[in-house]
């Protein structure tokens, strides 16, 4: 733990708390950038008709926009909960250096989340999972890749 860990975190449930009061879903947020508040977000996927508007992803993308970057490295992130499989890939994307949560995934299901049965369903073969994936495979596919890595001014990400 951190100094400020406590301070954040703390700033993060606020924010969940306000947000329910507000009657969004109950999670907060908060990017921290060498102790400094760098963007927040809370959960809008209710107000938004936005499945993906998850507090972190919110905030991820407020932070991005404040820095003028899509590498977050340096990047702390704070979050009410665990966060989601979807979350907790952007967070990768964005390279965030640490997370710091709360409320655990088991929490968020006893209060009708399916974060859990999320995570189960990304480690299992696309085939066995409850939404039905099928792969076809036609002539131009993978092209796209072949494009990419030829482009000699690509940005990596």
């Amino acid at each position: 733990m951190e100094r400020n860990d406590l301070y954040f975190l703390s700033e993060a449930e606020k924010l969940a708390c306000e947000n329910v009061r507000a009657g969004g879903g109950p999670f907060g947020a908060v990017i921290v950038k060498a102790g400094k508040v760098i963007s927040t977000g809370v959960n809008l996927v209710i107000d938004t008709y936005d499945p993906s508007a998850h507090a972190e992803i919110e905030a991820i993308r407020a932070a991005g926009q404040v820095l003028k970057n899509h590498d977050l490295s340096g990047c702390v992130l704070y979050s009410s909960c665990e966060p989601c499989p979807m979350c907790l890939g952007a967070i990768y994307w964005a390279h965030i250096d640490r997370v710091v949560y709360g409320s655990t995934r088991k929490d968020a299901g006893k209060a009708g989340f399916m974060d859990e049965t999320l995570y189960t369903e990304i480690g299992l073969d696309p085939a066995e999972r409850k939404i039905r994936f099928e792969r076809i495979e036609l002539p131009q596919t993978g092209e796209v890749f072949r494009l990419w890595m030829s482009k000699s001014d690509r940005k990596e990400y």
